[in-house]
This record gives structure tokens, sequence and C-alpha cells, in this order.
């Protein structure tokens, strides 16, 4: 009976996680984030769909960072927090989302 209960807390906990990372990017906008894209993120890196292959030189291109391993919530930790040479973004919550989806459409 215990094991029972201590097994349908793992999956209940594992079921609510999923939920709480679906629900990140179910409101995003990702017409939204390919214009975040363009005013902040353009004149670094390469956003466009036609990208082939990793940048040499700068900073990795949208679909270099989409096939980067790194996870939405991963992307969205780095973005409320940027360093090294990025710019002080000052996005919001919404914004955020709205570029992390736009990024996961290169993967």
């Amino acid at each position: 009976m215990i094991h029972s209960l201590a097994k349908l807390a793992v999956i209940a906990a594992a079921g609510f996680g999923s939920f709480l990372t679906a629900s990140h990017s179910m409101g995003a906008d990702t017409a939204n984030g390919a214009a975040l894209a363009e005013v902040w993120c353009a004149s670094c890196h390469i956003i466009a769909e036609t990208e082939k292959g990793p940048v040499l030189q700068g900073p990795p291109g949208f679909r270099t960072i989409a096939r980067g391993g790194r996870s939405p919530d991963q992307l969205r930790a780095f973005l409320s927090h940027p360093h090294g040479a990025m710019p002080d973004l000052t996005l919001n919550r919404a914004e955020i989302d709205d570029l992390v989806a736009y990024i996961e459409t290169f993967r």
C-alpha cells in the first residue's frame, strides 16, 4: 500500500512538472518571438531559417542554438539573465516565452 502511494506520488509529480514546462510555451507567440529576434538579436545572431551550419566567428545562429542541447527552460533562464557580450535585453516573461518558442521552431 505504501509502495503504491509512493509510486502514485512520483507519477503525479512528474505529470505536474510536465504541465509546468508545457504551460510556459502554451500561450507563446512565435510571430512576436520572430519580431523580437529582429529587434534584439539579428545584429549579432543569424536568425534566418536558411542558416546552414555553425557560424565560425561570433555568436551562434538560432538554428545552432536550437539544436545545441539546451532545453526550453534553460534558454528561458539564459535569456532572463544574459551574460557575456549580450546586451541587457530587459525582456518580460511573455517576451522570453515568445522568443524561446521562436528559437524552438529551428529544432
